[in-house]
């Protein structure tokens, strides 16, 4: 996800910012080629060196713990950061060379494996949507509210007006990084839900653009005039005008209806602009990634 995307709507200028996330890297190639067989020796000794782990079995192992991990309440909340951010670049990694997905898939617990599939298809999804620019953008990087705080905001939504909290969290997510990024996009949409001030006006019930609760509330109101929550595909539609979209934003949401705490390891996503990870504090300190 990860900078400025195609197909905003007028009433909403968020796929500037898709473009700025985590899953937008440049796409890979079909894998490497195989490495040609040694000649066959009568008399080659054996070795006592193990093979080497592929890559497919290495993100699949790292895919594996930090699934499982985050979705474990047994976890401490201090591991959670390193495990949600090995879990992004192992899909990073995936989303840039989908060919790898096959050979992954199968090394994955049968349970996960629906998990793995729609994370790395909505992260797919984001990159064909996102158009990184030449320059780094203007922004501010800075720590997210904590999941506590935001799981209260999304739920207090669905509680008022009948929106899924999940979806908004996966709006959340996709747009901002759980709203890391501070800053407007190319056309001047704002806030950790990304609206334009006028949309804002309209669904903002007079609340602060930037604050997380009175956004998420907004964004609530807008997805629920546009047919949430009988019609959450339309609803998203409208949210922002791209299939692509609308699927990467289900996929994400269908995890955390699924489990609550599949939001735990997208609440540390960090934001990528392209292939450059743009850190907290940035733009003191942007760094390759």
């Amino acid at each position: 996800m990860e900078t400025p995307g195609a197909g905003r709507s007028a009433r909403l200028a968020a796929a500037a910012v898709v473009a700025a996330l985590g899953l937008t890297a440049c796409s890979g190639g079909g894998g490497r080629p195989p490495a040609a067989s040694p000649a066959p020796s009568a008399i080659a000794p054996a070795s006592s060196t193990p093979p080497a782990v592929s890559t497919a079995a290495r993100l699949a192992a790292t895919l594996t713990r930090t699934e499982r991990a985050i979705r474990d309440p047994g976890t401490p909340a201090r591991e959670l950061p390193a495990l949600g951010r090995a879990q992004q670049r192992a899909y990073r990694t995936i989303a840039r060379q989908p060919s790898l997905l096959p050979e992954v898939l199968p090394l994955v617990p049968a349970g996960l494996r629906p998990v793995v599939r729609a994370n790395v298809a909505a992260g797919v999804d984001l990159r064909r949507l996102s158009r990184p620019g030449p320059r780094l953008p203007p922004w501010r990087i800075v720590a997210p509210p904590p999941a506590a705080e935001l799981l209260a905001a999304y739920h207090d939504a669905e509680a008022k007006l009948g929106v899924p909290w999940a979806y908004l969290a996966a709006i959340n997510v996709v747009e901002t990084r759980a709203g890391r990024i501070r800053g407007a996009s190319p056309a001047g949409a704002k806030g950790p839900m990304q609206f334009l001030p006028s949309t804002f006006r309209r669904y903002g019930a007079g609340g602060d653009i930037d604050s997380p609760h009175d956004a998420i509330l907004a964004a609530a109101r807008m997805l629920r005039a546009n047919g949430a929550p009988a019609d959450m595909a339309g609803a998203l539609f409208a949210y922002n005008h791209s299939r692509l979209y609308v699927r990467a934003v289900t996929a994400y949401a269908e995890q955390m209806r699924a489990d609550q705490r599949a939001f735990l390891g997208y609440h540390q996503w960090q934001v990528y602009y392209g292939d450059t990870l743009l850190p907290e504090g940035y733009p003191a300190r942007p760094a390759r990634g």
